[in-house]
């Protein structure tokens, strides 16, 4: 469990690989936003170095960090209520990175399966910085001596290296120093699947746009994108285990679902009995208005990059104020000259 001493503080970082869809935005950013007012002082991270540990095009790169802060906040994020940074303007997030490589053992690296999905059968060809991603990951998170980080699925992995790491460090050092993080996975829709194909996640990588609802979709392709998404011929049933085997309609259920923050079974009861010739429509309607604000304000961002990097440089001197004093106490405690907690 998290020790009870330790403030209570959230942090969760994105990478700013570009392409925002109705994933991310249902999986984290509209979480992000309905947190930031329940009085925990919460963090939220442009992951920037890890998106180098594969090759990036410089401009590319610039670009889909700005559309990702622009993405936060035309999410709900209040960049003066949470601390919205790029992870590069804060260099205790590498400097903290090294102490824990440190502290991490090969073997725990070894065990990461996302190094052995993202590398492939290249592995000797893959960068020295995407085998280390997780020790980043965890210096992101401990060097705000964050207690609580929302994640995916595909990240508890990562998060339980945290955990080790913190673990180790305080046995070895023989102090109470990071805490005991918590992963919060909750809420529905955490995964939201292909509009083509409901066994795969949404993922700008598909190679059909159908596939997915851009963040950067006008009103008329949201809707035309929610109708042709692939369904299968039977009406809505009557509870939620009749989803079971029909992998596009809990898609949409889940979908409609978080969209109105409603549960699955409330959707269902509501549409019971229903085509999704009069499903459709409704969903469609629900996107529509819940998504084409966010698109509409993400592009008044965009059209402002300066204001962008403003906001940016302005959450890095907060996050600062945190950050220096945990990485200096650290270096104090690892018995580094010169560090003064």
């Amino acid at each position: 469990m998290t020790d009870t001493s330790f403030q209570p503080r959230v942090f969760s970082g994105i990478q700013p690989s570009g392409d925002l869809h109705l994933g991310n935005y249902l999986g984290a950013l509209k979480r992000f936003a309905d947190a930031q007012n329940q009085g925990v002082e919460s963090i939220y991270c442009m992951v920037d170095l890890h998106a180098i540990t594969v090759w990036q095009d410089p401009r590319d790169l610039r670009h889909s960090t700005r559309e990702l802060c622009a993405g936060f906040i035309a999410s709900g994020i209040d960049p003066e209520k949470s601390i919205l940074i790029n992870q590069s303007q804060v260099p205790e997030h590498a400097q903290l990175a090294w102490i824990f490589n440190c502290v991490a053992r090969i073997g725990w690296m070894n065990r990461m399966t996302q190094f052995k999905d993202k590398a492939g059968k290249n592995a000797e060809k893959a960068s020295l910085g995407l085998y280390a991603y997780p020790s980043l990951m965890a210096a992101d998170i401990l060097v705000y001596h964050a207690t609580h980080v929302p994640v995916g699925e595909d990240q508890k992995q990562h998060l339980e290296l945290t955990r080790d790491i913190a673990t180790k460090f305080n046995h070895d050092y023989g102090v109470d120093f990071f805490p005991i993080t918590e992963p919060v996975i909750e809420g529905t829709a955490t995964r939201v699947m292909s509009l083509r194909d409901g066994s795969k996640k949404m993922s700008k990588s598909d190679p059909s746009d159908m596939s997915r609802i851009n963040l950067t979709d006008n009103a008329d392709t949201i809707a035309r994108k929610i109708r042709k998404a692939k369904t299968d011929a039977e009406p809505l049933p009557e509870s939620i285990d009749g989803l079971d085997d029909r992998p596009e309609a809990r898609n949409l259920v889940n979908i409609y679902a978080a969209l109105t923050d409603r549960t699955q079974q409330q959707v269902i009861d509501e549409f019971a009995g229903k085509q999704f010739g009069q499903f459709k429509p409704a969903l469609a309607d629900i996107a529509v208005e819940r998504m084409s604000p966010i698109t509409t304000e993400m592009a008044r961002l965009m059209d402002d990059p300066a204001e962008i990097d403003r906001i940016l440089t302005r959450g890095a001197t907060r996050a600062r104020e945190i950050t220096a004093p945990i990485l200096r106490k650290t270096y104090d405690i690892v018995g580094m000259v010169g560090a003064t907690a």
